[in-house]
Formats: C-alpha cells, structure tokens, sequence
C-alpha cells in the first residue's frame, strides 16, 4: 500500500480511489506489512504508538516489535440496519485477539464512514471493557462547521453525519460525534484540519487530544492543520505519520519539522515553539494514549517513568539548540531506541 504515497493528490475522492485500486490488487500479507512498520518505528527513534488496526493478521505487530502504546481496532462502513448485539459481540471478540502488551483500543473510523446507532454504541463497548477510543475527526472539508448551525438538530433523528448536510445544516463533525458521546479524555482524534475555535473548545472541554499528521495531508491534498490556534488555545496536542498508504515514510520528526514551519506561517512567534512540538512528540503522545500516568507512564525521564528513550544525534551540545536542531531537522538523526531499559535498536555505526 506504500506505492499510493509516492504522488500527491487532489482530495479525499482523488486519493481515496488509488486507496481502493491498490487495496484490491492481489493479495497482501497484512502481517508481514505491519511487521515492516513496526521496524521502521523503532529506527525512528519512536518507543510507543497508535496503531490503528483494520485486518486481525496485522493485530500483534506493536506486541512482537516490542513497541509500547495502544492497538486500535477500527471498525467501518456500518449501517444502523446492519448494527445489533451480534456486530457489538463481534467487536468484542476482536478486540480480545490482540495480543498484549501492549493496550487495546476501539476505533470508530470517522463520522461519515459510520451511523448514529455504531456511534453511540461503539464508545459504550469501549468504555465498558476499559478500553482506548480513537476516531479520525476533523479530516475532510465537508466535515467544517458552517454559519447555519442548528441547536435543534438532535431532534430530526438524522441516521447519519452525510444525511445531517444532505438537509442544509451546518453543524460540524466534531459536534455531531460529541453529541454522540465519542469524545472525551479517553479518547484522541487523528488530524483536525476543519475545525474552527467552537470545535477546538469542544476538544478542550472534553480533554480529547488531537494528533496532527501534516504530511499525510499534504499527500491526500487537505489543507494544513491550525496548529498555530490548537497551541495558543490550549489544546492536548499529539504528532502522528498516519500510514504508509498517505504518508512517505514513518518518520515523527519529519512531522515535527514541518509542523514547525506551519506554524510559523499561521503566526505562531512564540519561543517557546520548539519546546512545545518536542512536547507534542512525546508527553503529548502518551497523553493522547492514556499513558501519560501510572506505573509505567512513559513520554517523560522522570524518577519511576518507564525507561523508554531515545538517542540523537545533534551538531552541538547546547540543549536548547540540540532541541531546536530536532525539531526541525530531525529526520535520520535517531542512534538508539531504548525500551524497558534495554536497547531494541541501534544504528550500525554507534558504539
């Protein structure tokens, strides 16, 4: 599925139908790719990750690389006619096959690739098995808020986010999977571009954090996130590659770098800019998994934090400038990937 990263797009419609193409093309072993990814995590320098899920066989890839974080199982495409208890048990079941460590979550994909009746059902299935949610939000234009929102729309009964614009209403993804009690601080949401401050306030209200994938954006053909408002605002923000199938490689820090310039461009003058994406790189992430506390938190070099870390390596010895040489020429720079304590990777010229 990498190939379809290798070009630029004009949109969800334009990338979605080589998605489909190179999804349907002969077979694919989902395992060995997953495998693969994993791989190019730990030699990244990343130590724990969101892995969002869609075939069984690709369920154990964080498990065997050793990596932390949380598997997601992501769930699509259903319907309120299709929706019962026998789909709700599925869920279940599939969610007991990944194999832990590490943690386990439910992903409801999107608010237009799932009906009311899923939506509101699949973050209860979460909750009651104790589990992480996950959802893409805020990822295609249609999903924007417009002038005409509506306080009264819960009241049409609407089976779904499509059918809600289908009638002229203007009321955002974000609200409509709010009212639906999807988010929360058990939950992250992946992207975020289409957001204006009444959905980013939601996400604040709530204690969601949003992990932003630039380049994946770039890739698809989607606008950039606003990360400048998402950092003066407030928000709980994450870094995240999404996959080989939208973004070049799995790299964080190359997300992080053009993040940074993102952020510069949308007026972002703070000094404080570089301190705060290496924050999102990290605490941010484990915040964003639910894995910011406890025994085992991680995303921190703190007394009794895991010791899960990673070495760099930066053309001085001065801290706050080896953080801003990470930041934003980070890529290819990670020397060792340190888990538990114990080396997992190293590059072939460390000693």
């Amino acid at each position: 599925m990498g190939g379809v990263a290798e070009r630029y797009y004009n949109g969800f419609d334009d990338w979605g139908d080589a998605f489909d193409a190179a999804y349907s093309a002969g077979s694919h072993d989902w395992k060995a790719a997953a495998a693969t990814g994993a791989q190019m995590l730990l030699q990244s320098g990343c130590t724990a990750a969101a892995d969002v899920v869609t075939d069984i066989a690709a369920a154990g890839a964080l498990h065997d690389a050793g990596l932390r974080g949380i598997a997601y199982w992501e769930i699509y495409g259903k319907k309120n006619s299709d929706w019962d208890a026998t789909q709700a048990q599925l869920v279940r079941q599939q969610v007991q096959r990944i194999p832990s460590p590490p943690g386990a979550g439910v992903s409801p994909h999107a608010p237009y690739s799932l009906d009311v009746k899923p939506l509101l059902e699949i973050p209860d299935i979460a909750r009651q098995e104790g589990l992480r949610l996950h959802i893409h939000l805020g990822e295609a234009y249609k999903e924007r808020g417009l002038r005409n929102r509506s306080d009264d729309w819960p009241s049409l009964g609407v089976p779904n986010f499509s059918e809600l614009r289908a009638q002229g209403l203007g009321v955002s993804s974000t609200q409509f999977v709010d009212h639906l009690g999807v988010l929360g601080p058990d939950c992250h949401i992946a992207h975020g571009i289409y957001m204006d401050e009444i959905d980013r306030a939601i996400l604040r209200s709530r204690g969601t954090a949003v992990a932003l994938c630039p380049r994946s954006n770039e890739i698809i053909g989607l606008d950039m996130p606003p990360i400048a408002q998402y950092l003066k605002e407030g928000n709980l923000v994450a870094v995240g590659t999404d996959s080989l199938s939208s973004s070049p490689s799995l790299e964080l820090l190359a997300d992080v770098g053009m993040l940074y310039h993102i952020a510069r461009e949308q007026g972002y003058g703070g000094a404080d800019l570089h301190e705060r994406l290496l924050h999102a790189a990290t605490l941010g992430g484990a915040t964003a998994l639910g894995m910011h506390v406890g025994h085992q938190r991680i995303g921190q070099l703190v007394a009794g934090a895991a010791a899960d870390f990673a070495c760099f390596e930066v053309p001085t010895l001065n801290a706050a400038d080896g953080i801003a040489s990470l930041v934003e020429d980070g890529v290819g720079r990670a020397r060792r990937t340190v888990i538990a304590g114990t080396t997992v990777w190293q590059h072939e010229q460390t000693v």
